[in-house]
């Protein structure tokens, strides 16, 4: 072989090895930025692999990018400088946020159908889809990891206190008696827990009551809605939970998901919390682990009702080509398929966000093998009110902040409930005014 033959046939292989290359890289490629961590981040992972593998036209990237809060701004900052990735996951209190977050949103719906899927949200459990829907119909987000609080407690705790194990308290005054025989045993040092307090104790108990947390039907029906959390039933609440934490049968952890670790390590024997702690806390609880409903008052006309989401929703931004949206859509499919938020409510805790996954999974027995693994969606496929489909509030994360501030005082004895919740709300609503007036302009 002559070497200009030998030169021309290697100018030919690269070329060809350059076309492959370019061939192999023409997939449509989606950024995907998210919070999750641990468990739920390699779970994440697991099902871009698996939507990656399952065909070649698309690509997802998915990207951590701290936690919750940090995700969110990053994701306006990014926005606003022109490189926003696709696909943000913003949790549940970021959503009067990016609903009126001008011109940065492309509406969920929108992009199905747009795109050519056959959307229908009649699939999605009302609960969940109502709370990212739009007063004119539009879902505006796709409801992902979306989560609610339950009861747990300790078997053995109950066990050890003479209370039988498999009828937990399902009122508040039947959880003070087994706190008060469960620290008087010696069963376990605290009585009771909670994890997220302003979320469990403010506002899902509000809408398990059937109350409002916030007027304006907690936000959802305008920009003007004021706190409502100073009622005599939050008063007594908050009252109550004081009373138990002077008497040392409720324990505070923290806040955020702080009292799960005073829960699993055997601290508290009972405990409210999300429902997607249950991977977590059956990880590490030492001990047999029950979940049953959220505890209510009785004599409360309406309760319970139904319990509120959390967890976070995936927002897709504007101003990307039409074949990027395209890959976006066919991702968001693919997170909608039955086989698949099957698998994602049942390794994670997370809610199924269709019907179809939810009666697949009973259909499987996986209910009948884990006990208390439907008391989530049992909580929540309950026909919503208006003052219990959720809380649709601007600047919601910064609103709980000063809740949680409140309870704090309270819970250590620096002030009664009446005042502690009355200057939540005076707080709270000079922040629902900041934002009513910013959003409004």
């Amino acid at each position: 072989m002559s070497i200009r033959t030998s030169l021309l046939t290697t100018t030919l292989a690269a070329s060809l090895g350059l076309a492959v290359a370019g061939a192999a890289q023409a997939a449509t490629e989606v950024e995907f930025w998210h919070s999750m961590t641990g468990a739920l981040n390699t779970r994440l992972n697991e099902l871009t692999d698996e939507f990656n593998a399952s065909q070649s036209e698309y690509k997802v990237n998915p990207t951590y990018k701290g936690a919750y809060g940090e995700a969110l701004n990053a994701g306006i900052a990014a926005f606003r400088a022109g490189n926003a990735p696709h696909i943000l996951q913003v949790f549940e209190v970021g959503t009067a946020t990016m609903m009126h977050a001008r011109g940065a949103v492309k509406p969920v719906s929108e992009l199905m159908v747009e795109a050519g899927q056959d959307f229908d949200t009649s699939r999605y459990i009302p609960a969940v889809a109502g709370y990212y829907t739009a007063p004119d119909g539009r879902m505006m987000s796709f409801p992902f990891n979306s989560s609610t609080p339950v009861f747990y407690y300790n078997k053995d705790a109950f066990k050890r206190a003479g209370l039988d194990p498999e009828q937990p308290p399902k009122t508040w005054a039947q959880v003070e008696d087994a706190a008060r025989k469960i620290v008087e045993s010696g069963a376990a040092p605290c009585g009771f827990t909670t994890s997220w307090p302003s979320w469990v104790q403010a506002e899902t108990f509000s809408a398990w009551h059937n109350t409002e947390f916030a007027t304006r039907n907690n936000g959802f029906d305008g920009l003007d809605a004021r706190l409502a959390i100073d009622s005599d039933l939050h008063v007594r609440h908050i009252d109550n939970l004081a009373r138990l934490s002077k008497e040392g049968l409720f324990g505070y952890g923290g806040r955020g998901n702080l009292g799960d670790s005073v829960f699993y390590s055997g601290q508290c024997a009972m405990s409210t919390a999300s429902s997607s702690a249950q991977a977590n806390i059956g990880a590490n609880a030492q001990f047999d682990v029950g979940i049953s409903t959220l505890p209510y008052y009785d004599d409360v006309a309406g309760a319970p009702q139904n319990t509120i989401i959390g967890g976070a929703s995936l927002w897709v931004f504007n101003g990307k080509p039409d074949d990027e949206y395209k890959a976006v859509a066919a991702f968001l499919e693919f997170l909608s398929g039955t086989d698949v938020q099957a698998r994602w409510h049942q390794q994670t805790g997370y809610l199924p966000i269709t019907t179809a996954a939810y009666e697949q999974t009973k259909t499987s027995g996986f209910y009948d093998s884990h006990p208390g693994a439907d008391v989530s969606v049992e909580q929540m496929i309950v026909k919503t009110t208006d003052k219990s489909r959720g809380v649709r509030l601007g600047n919601l994360p910064q609103i709980r902040d000063i809740i949680e501030e409140e309870f704090e005082l309270i819970w250590a004895g620096k002030q009664d409930a009446r005042q502690g919740l009355t200057r939540a709300v005076e707080r709270g609503n000079e922040v629902l005014s900041r934002f009513e007036r910013s959003a409004g302009r």
